[in-house]
């Protein structure tokens, strides 16, 4: 059992964590959430023993074996390969204790101790586990000098998950991760034998992994029993509750208040009075449960432009000359399109997104582009090279120059920069808020397409709530990359698979892809999976599939077009009740009508707008089936 003794943590004279308590069971499956700068990493780094708490203490059973990731990154010559089977230091120690050990009876009990802890097994373990991590077996044989930063601190992940800790602390895993690699670690910490702690954003993981959700904010901790969704579920619970009890002591104080004011002055009820004005010193006040300050995310609609944005027409792409990563490109991008790109790192998305965005050019085939196309490319090389020193206004106001100051702050005002937020400078900004700069950025010129290369990595749930439901208001086309996968499901209404050198359309949902990766109701073998790709052939008729997402384009429009119609009457429908209300303040284009006309016109507008309800239920039944 982890306990977690009224802990206190204060770091440069901040209170982080105040007087904090949590019991965690043996066994269970921790997801600890709060929003960025909450003290979630603070409160890890309390548990490893890292950070010695100001107050109260950590205590858990005696010989806990933990299992935490290093900042540094693995590296030298050693293998990926090696570098995991060194992890296991028990292992590794008793097998060079066989290679010298000469007493018989010692020699024995090493080799049981061998038998013991699968020591014979081990290489097989961590193949496995570097493969679900993304390395096959070339790369598993390379030095770790030759990777880069996030591949490294893949393999430091592998290694913490094969040395099988009691207590498994795990921060962000899924950072370095493609949506592949996240996959197959929730399916492996899922079964896990141990004790699970994790700091995660991502709402399947701790939906499908964790049974109890440790809640830090405001630097007191609570626990909940279930999974993110079950959590949401009992916070709104506790918050309408919070917030009727707080209604109550402010109606009960302002009676108080009241009474006190009325009669201290009075010496008949002045005793009265000085009793009730103690029972209102000794009030403790009940503080609803509001949401921490929302985040803003407004992506600036685009002007119209005539389809298509951008085609390409069997297209290849690379680096160095005459060697294309990817080949027989055809993809053709309209102003309403929704595309997720999927595949492994390393298999060319972002690779083909940099062609998109005009960054890269076709080596051969071609690529056209309307001729007033603007891109907004995100990157998270964006977050880490804005200028620390530098205020967010700064930044802006360089990106939009000629712009007029009221101009800049309203771009900065969309993603929640007003204020002090836009002149505090970029390198006291939490992660998130530096995210939400680099998107303010590139969306200052109102892009048509939007091209989004893991945007989450350092949002935490409610501002990926708050992106899904910006990236749904906005008006242009999106091309996203992210191992989010409730991101893709909410946002995306095509995917492509990015493998083996092409890009195809795949033919199937997420549930499906996400069943195809894990290996689960496979056909056999003669047959492909649903959607996926077969070498550099799609696994569907091309003209089939290409036919039904065009299809399935034409409807988005009509539905959009409905939308537009409907907004439209309804509006002017509702100047009509407004001026039927009040005849002399009518709005201009019934100003001076007669009621009897205005009474008939209103007739007109309510069937006009049953029937355009009626056509927009059925366009959109229409495309969901």
């Amino acid at each position: 059992m982890l306990t977690i003794s009224g802990i206190t943590v204060r770091l440069g004279g901040r209170t982080i964590i105040d007087r904090a308590s949590a019991t965690l069971p043996t066994g269970s499956r921790v997801g600890l959430i709060g929003r960025n700068g909450a003290g979630k990493s603070t409160l890890m780094k309390v548990l490893i023993g890292e950070i010695d708490p100001d107050e109260g203490s950590v205590e858990m059973p005696r010989r806990t074996r933990m299992g935490y990731i290093a900042q540094e990154a693995p590296a030298g010559t050693a293998t990926p390969f090696e570098t995991v089977l060194a992890a296991d230091t028990e292992r590794a120690a008793l097998l060079a204790e066989s290679e010298t050990c000469t007493d018989p009876d010692r020699l024995g009990d090493v080799h049981e101790r061998l038998i013991a802890i699968d020591a014979y097994t081990a290489p097989a373990r961590a193949a496995r586990i570097l493969i679900g991590l993304g390395f096959d077996e070339a790369m598993q044989a390379q030095p770790l000098d030759s990777f880069s930063g996030g591949w490294k601190m893949r393999v430091a992940l592998a290694s913490l998950l094969f040395s099988q800790p009691d207590l498994l602390l795990l921060d962000e895993p899924s950072n370095h991760l493609d949506l592949e690699a996240t996959l197959w670690l929730e399916n492996f910490l899922r079964s896990y034998p141990g004790t699970l702690v994790v700091i995660s954003h991502e709402r399947d993981l701790l939906n499908n992994v964790v049974d109890t959700i440790l809640h830090l904010q405001g630097g007191k901790i609570t626990l909940y029993a279930g999974g993110y969704d079950s959590f949401e579920r009992q916070r709104a619970e506790r918050a309408a509750q919070a917030a009727a009890a707080k209604a109550a002591q402010d109606a009960q104080r302002a009676k108080l208040e009241d009474y006190v004011r009325r009669n201290s002055a009075r010496a008949s009820t002045a005793k009265q009075a000085q009793s009730r004005a103690k029972m209102l010193a000794r009030m403790q006040p009940v503080v609803a449960m509001l949401d921490d300050p929302s985040l803003s995310f407004d992506f600036p609609n685009p002007a119209e432009l005539r389809p298509p944005l951008i085609t390409l027409d069997q297209a290849s792409v690379g680096y160095a000359p005459g060697q294309p990563i990817l080949k027989r490109l055809n993809l053709r991008i309209d102003p309403d399109d929704r595309i997720a790109l999927l595949g492994r790192n390393g298999n060319g998305k972002t690779t083909l997104a940099r062609l998109l965005a005009g960054q890269l050019e076709a080596m051969d085939g071609s690529m056209n582009t309307s001729g007033k196309l603007a891109i907004g490319y995100f990157t998270q090389y964006q977050v880490e090279e804005l200028a620390g020193s530098d205020t967010p206004l700064l930044h802006m106001t360089r990106a939009m120059e000629g712009k007029t100051p009221a101009a800049v702050r309203a771009q900065l005002g969309r993603f929640g920069f007003s204020g002090n937020k836009a002149t505090t400078a970029v390198s006291q900004l939490s992660g998130g808020e530096r995210a939400r700069l680099a998107l303010a950025l590139v969306t200052r010129d109102a892009p048509h397409l939007l091209i989004l290369d893991e945007p989450t990595n350092h949002l935490d749930v409610d501002a990926r709530e708050a992106l899904v439901q910006a990236l749904n208001s906005y008006e242009g086309a999106v091309i996203l990359i992210s191992h989010d996968r409730h991101m893709v499901e909410l946002t995306a209404d095509r995917l492509v698979l990015v493998d083996g050198g092409v890009a195809q359309p795949y033919d199937g949902s997420m549930e499906d892809y996400i069943d195809f990766v894990l290996g689960r109701n496979q056909p056999k073998a003669d047959t492909p999976a649903k959607g996926a790709a077969t070498g550099s052939k799609p696994v569907q008729d091309k003209v089939a599939t290409q036919a039904a997402w065009q299809e399935r384009r034409e409807l988005g429009k009509r539905v959009a077009k409905a939308e537009k119609e409907l907004a439209k009457v309804t509006a002017r429908l509702a100047d009509l009740d407004a001026a039927l209300a009040d005849p002399a303040r009518a709005p201009k284009p019934f100003a001076g009508m007669a009621i009897c006309a205005m009474g008939k016109l209103r007739e007109e507008l309510a069937r006009e707008v049953d029937k355009l309800e009626a056509d927009w239920l059925a366009l959109s039944e229409a495309m969901e089936a």
